[in-house]
């Protein structure tokens, strides 16, 4: 009984936590949303070029790329009574969100791109803070499932946009950037108010890390999610070396103990720690995340095009090929992350890869509008598969529960990296072979991310016999 008891609490807890960063999430990404349905509108008023409006738009992806690591390990090393997290959260959700009501109220090309380079950086510099939560207080067990409600969240956030562009846009512009903004202002307000991460299972490893290492006692690499090793668990969480799910960290902890003089854990440390070490696995996980990243986002921003140039479709019709996708991934992920804790999160990544391959293909093989509509969509049943596990396995493969927030920075900078070059080597393909066989370039790219899954999951279950992938 008392251990039903133990067990409901625990999944209350997982349920409570997931809820607010699902919120969190829902929030900045109601912004962002409708922040690419409309800045473009407002800098044409400015700028005739396309490709000047491309690069503006593209300027906070690239800010993500530096900003994201190093403030996902600033928080890291952020010991406060709150804890590491919510400090940051508390300061940058109302700045962020004071910063998008600005950006209608910029009335020339001269006050514009302060403010929404501005607004870039200060979501990019909370994204990996608020998304850093969840590992810090969900087993690693169980991440697969939260993260799926995550992205599920983050998924319903276009048709929060969508609803404010066909309400508001038209008759009340400037009021239609209040309701993000406002999203953003209550979700801080909750987090403040109902989160103290200084509670959780991670914090309280990473505290007591620090304190073996400022005394000297030998640490062999606290686990991301806590599970105990040689019994040493620590308020909740556990020091050791092994993944609560049974996944041994392996060579994969050059980083712990490895703190400077003043305390912290550098991120040239995390990221030397993470290229050099003996296990690879990591590093492959990260290439695989830059590859797919590449085929995924190639997918989503050449298909207009593809659709007018080989579907012979309107531009209208054209932009509507990956909306039932959108509403599949939706569907697709709380199942994805399922099958991930029964056959493995490596496993069920280098499946939903050869499924996207599969739907790709498809599409290539017979281009009609309805057959592609369905390739498009199996296709993302597939990417499902891949998005919600690819950065629980780096969380559940981090050496240590005072670099979570540095490897939430990493999968952004795999993954955004990926969204610079896929398209634009896409679009180099169609270039020289013409639109045609546009989808079978993305299939193929797509099956050369599946290589360095599969030798991540050789790797894990040789260092980890009996295992099936990381769990």
């Amino acid at each position: 009984m008392a251990s039903a008891t133990r067990a409901g609490s625990r999944s209350a807890g997982t349920g409570r936590i997931t809820f607010y960063v699902a919120l969190a999430v829902f929030a900045q990404e109601s912004t962002w949303n409708f922040y690419d349905n409309r800045v473009p509108e407002l800098l044409r008023d400015h700028v005739a070029s396309a490709a000047v409006i491309g690069l503006l738009m593209g300027m906070d992806n690239l800010l993500g790329i530096f900003v994201q690591p190093y403030m996902g390990n600033r928080s890291d090393n952020t010991r406060t009574a709150w804890g590491r997290r919510i400090p940051y959260l508390a300061v940058m959700m109302p700045v962020g969100a004071a910063l998008f009501l600005l950006i209608p109220q910029a009335t020339s090309l001269g006050r514009l791109i302060p403010v929404i380079f501005l607004y870039a950086l200060v979501m990019n510099s909370f994204k990996p803070v608020s998304e850093s939560l969840m590992p810090d207080f969900i087993e690693p067990a169980r991440r697969s499932r939260a993260n799926a409600v995550v992205k599920i969240a983050s998924a319903l956030t276009t048709v929060v946009a969508a609803l404010v562009s066909l309400l508001l846009v038209d008759d009340h512009p400037r009021l239609a950037f209040a309701v993000p903004a406002g999203l953003m202002l209550v979700a801080a307000a909750v987090l403040v108010w109902r989160v103290r991460d200084s509670r959780s299972p991670a914090y309280q490893a990473a505290l007591a890390e620090d304190e073996a290492s400022a005394g000297g006692a030998p640490v062999n690499g606290a686990s991301a999610g806590g599970a105990p090793v040689n019994g040493a668990s620590v308020g909740g969480a556990s020091v050791g070396g092994a993944q609560a799910d049974g996944t041994s960290v392996g060579g994969a902890s050059g980083v712990t103990g490895a703190r400077d003089t003043d305390g912290r854990v550098r991120l040239r440390t995390v990221v030397a720690d993470l290229v050099f070490a003996p296990d690879r696995s990591r590093l492959l996980l990260i290439v695989a995340v830059f590859v797919f990243g590449g085929a995924w986002f190639a997918s989503r921003s050449l298909m207009t095009p593809y659709g007018v140039e080989v579907l012979g479709l309107s531009d209208g019709e054209a932009g509507g090929l990956t909306l039932p996708s959108g509403i599949v991934f939706i569907l697709a992920a709380f199942p994805a992350a399922l099958l991930a804790e029964r056959f493995g999160r490596l496993r069920v990544m280098a499946a939903g890869i050869a499924v996207f391959g599969a739907g790709a293909i498809l599409g290539a093989v017979v281009q009609t509008p309805a057959v592609t509509v369905v390739a498009l969509c199996l296709a993302t049943v597939g990417a499902a598969g891949f998005v919600v596990n690819a950065v629980v396995v780096l969380w559940n493969l981090a050496p240590s529960s005072r670099v979570l927030g540095a490897y939430t920075g990493l999968y952004t900078v795999g993954w955004a990296s990926g969204g610079f070059a896929g398209p634009a080597l896409v679009g180099l393909a169609v270039d020289v072979t013409g639109w045609r066989p546009m989808l079978l370039h993305i299939a193929v790219l797509a099956f050369v991310a599946v290589l360095p899954v599969v030798r991540a999951d050789r790797l894990r279950r040789a260092s980890a016999p009996g295992e099936g992938g990381v769990r």
